[in-house]
């Protein structure tokens, strides 16, 4: 869970432990979402939103010439080494510091536009030459941006002549989501089901054959998560930049042409349709609380995001069931009105509401923190803008706004720490995969990176299996002018709402298998039964999902690890003895959990302890042998591979996991070498069976 930045969480801390003991009972009592925000509302003062402005001050996303300035030159010392791209990616940053009457914007656009030329960009090229001069470059240098626009002019007619597209458009950078081809929702052979255990769950009607899309989903809405390294320069694989500055803060698609907002340094888009469609979502209320949003953590920006884009007409119509239910005197239980509210036959704002928050697992000191949050994030925004909604809502900055938001203010907030609290349970990380190591590398490989955390209607739906039946593929990016064209022709500006969506973040759930009528419909909320032991995932699960798992590879496994230790006490390590070659057994935690030779005549033991030790350097040797290749020392890394192999003091067997990860690295050294052995070594590899 992405919590609010340290000095916060301390300052909420102490706060918290210097509450009086009969305020901090009645705290704890507070299990009705409304009754807790005015608790913490109540406590908030002008200390708590000092306290944010002074840690947020070292952060400022206000927009500064200087800086801008800064990051030109940075991009014209990459221009003149003849990196263009990381230049285009300099000058997109001065181009998002520089006030809108700075002469460091037209100069920005212009040099960017230079940059560009040289990736042949050439209609990306032209919209910054369009834009330099709406900016107001300078008229002596304009013969510069004149034979810019010839070239690309004479090559993109070349183009059309021959029928050729420009394969170099940055339309390639990003995934864009076909408009035509998608259809949202879940398919006819399954459908939502109910019961008091599961809540609202997934079930096929109809058998579903491995491969076949279950349900197509898009994010009520979704935060970018900043600081991630993503774009490495090509001089020692320094890391520059990180995915806030290389991808749209709406849609997530990556481009090198980004559209700055107007109001913020922070903010940016790939597309002018996308900014527009973030400004009357949300940013519009974000923009004046700036850094603030950083400090706060992810999950009380996307509560806070989400909020803002139900408005309160959508929320006080989630809201009325549950009300009509306490007039009624009669106890509010969000899972008595989970199963009115359907991807199928609601608003997708009713289904995100109804998600289940489960306030009453969550401990109070935590509570605390999310109220307080949200409650100063609330204050602070009262004092920035008009309420959400208001015929005076078009832009931020407008004074005299307490009065507005105080009949409204405890709707929102509490809205917002509804679904602060349902992130714990129902977040999803958006994952893309990342290259790594040098670009002219002769071997790449990849990892998953978080790039965004996202609320979905329709995937929060499915529950969790340590071994599921589904798998996950997410896309991102606009289907048109990935380089933010504020001049020339948008595709998605003639669509309509939906399909406008459509362009931007999905998730295709597929079947991973074949699914039967009335099997449930599973997919992995992170712990898995091929990386970690059944113990493990199970405290997992219950520490954040508040759940004991129950799934049939948890209670296989359970059922094994019982009997062995029934039948002899020992488990299966996927180690071998050094002595004879033989299987070491584990012996159950609860006699000691060392390892045993399965060899009468043998008996060889080890302690955990030093297993443990050992498979630690391993890992750190493996790590290493990977940055080797990564920096082009191939040989080196392999020199090393086989030093582990030979003197690590342990036989990883088949079935142990680093037995593979071993076999891949050393494939991959072979294969940096162009050595005949990398197939050999990548059969290794790739027959490996991954336990536990």
């Amino acid at each position: 869970m992405d919590l609010p930045c340290a000095q916060w969480q301390n300052h909420v801390a102490q706060k918290w432990s210097r509450l009086d003991p009969e305020l901090k009972t009645k705290f704890t009592s507070l299990l009705d979402i409304d009754d807790v925000f005015k608790f913490a509302l109540s406590l908030t003062n002008q200390h708590d939103l000092d306290l944010v402005q002074s840690v947020s001050a070292g952060r400022s996303v206000k927009k500064d010439r200087e800086e801008a300035a800064k990051y030109r030159e940075r991009g014209n010392s990459c221009f003149k080494a003849r990196d263009y791209e990381t230049a285009a990616l300099h000058y997109s940053q001065g181009i998002c510091f520089a006030p809108q009457t700075s002469d460091q914007l037209s100069l920005c656009y212009s040099n960017r536009s230079a940059a560009l030329l040289h990736l042949q960009l050439y209609q990306e090229c032209l919209d910054d030459t369009d834009r330099a001069v709406n900016s107001g470059y300078p008229a002596h240098l304009s013969h510069k941006l004149q034979d810019r626009r010839t070239l690309c002019l004479n090559h993109l007619a070349g183009c059309e002549k021959t029928g050729k597209h420009d394969h170099n458009s940055s339309l390639q950078i990003g995934k864009g989501a076909s408009v035509g081809s998608l259809r949202f929702g879940i398919c006819p052979q399954a459908s939502v089901a109910y019961s008091l255990g599961k809540g609202r769950h997934l079930v096929a009607q109809k058998r579903i054959a491995a491969g076949e899309v279950i349900l197509t989903d898009r994010p009520y809405s979704c935060v970018l998560i900043p600081g991630m390294e993503e774009v490495q320069g090509k001089r020692g694989g320094e890391v520059m930049f990180g995915t806030e500055h290389r991808r749209c803060h709406r849609c997530l698609a990556k481009t090198l042409c980004l559209v700055p907002c107007e109001g913020c340094s922070y903010s940016r888009y790939c597309t002018a349709a996308c900014q527009r469609a973030a400004w009357r979502e949300h940013h519009r209320w974000e923009c004046p609380l700036g850094a603030d949003l950083i400090v706060m953590g992810v999950m009380a920006q996307l509560a806070l995001r989400v909020t803002l884009k139900a408005g309160l007409e959508n929320i006080l119509t989630a809201c009325q069931p549950i009300r009509d239910k306490h007039k009624k005197s009669e106890p509010c239980r969000d899972s008595d009105q989970s199963v009115l509210y359907t991807p199928s036959n609601s608003d997708p704002y009713l289904t995100v509401f109804h998600l289940l928050h489960h306030i009453n697992n969550q401990s109070a000191s935590l509570r605390f923190l999310c109220a307080v949050t949200i409650a100063t994030l609330y204050l602070k925004l009262s004092k920035e803008v008009p309420f959400p909604g208001s015929s005076l809502s078009d832009g931020p900055n407008m004074e005299g706004c307490d009065a507005e938001w105080s009949s409204e203010l405890l709707v929102m907030g509490s809205a917002s720490l509804r679904h602060m609290l349902q992130l714990r349970c129902n977040a999803q990380a958006i994952i893309t995969l990342q290259d790594t190591g040098a670009e002219n590398s002769r071997v790449q490989s990849r990892h998953e990176m978080r790039l965004a955390t996202a609320m979905f209607p329709t995937l929060s739906l499915l529950n969790h299996s340590c071994c599921p039946n589904t798998s996950l593929v997410f896309s991102t990016g606009a289907a048109a002018d990935p380089c933010g064209s504020h001049e020339s022709t948008d595709i998605s500006e003639g669509l309509s709402e939906d399909e406008h969506e459509a362009c931007g973040v999905t998730v295709m759930v597929r079947a991973a298998r074949v699914i039967n009528p009335g099997q449930e419909i599973l997919h992995c909320y992170g712990p898995h039964s091929g990386r970690m032991a059944t113990k493990e995932r199970r405290r997992l699960l219950q520490e954040q999902y508040y759940f004991l798992c129950q799934c049939e590879a948890c209670n296989v496994q359970e059922g094994q690890q019982q009997q062995d230790c029934t039948r002899g006490g020992r488990i299966e390590s996927g180690l071998l003895c050094l002595k004879c070659k033989e299987a070491l057994k584990k012996t159950c935690e609860s006699k000691g959990g060392d390892f045993t030779c399965l060899q009468p005549t043998c008996g060889h033991c080890m302690f955990s302890a030093e297993v443990r030790q050992k498979l630690q350097e391993v890992r750190v040797a493996l790590e290493r042998a990977v940055e080797l290749m990564e920096t082009e020392m191939p040989d080196k890394a392999l020199r090393l591979l086989k030093k582990t192999k030979s003197q690590s003091g342990l036989i990883l067997g088949e079935t142990h996991p680093l037995h593979g990860e071993l076999a891949d690295a050393t494939a991959r050294a072979y294969a940096s070498m162009e050595t005949r052995y990398a197939p050999r070594w990548k059969e290794n590899s790739t027959d490996n069976i991954t336990g536990n």
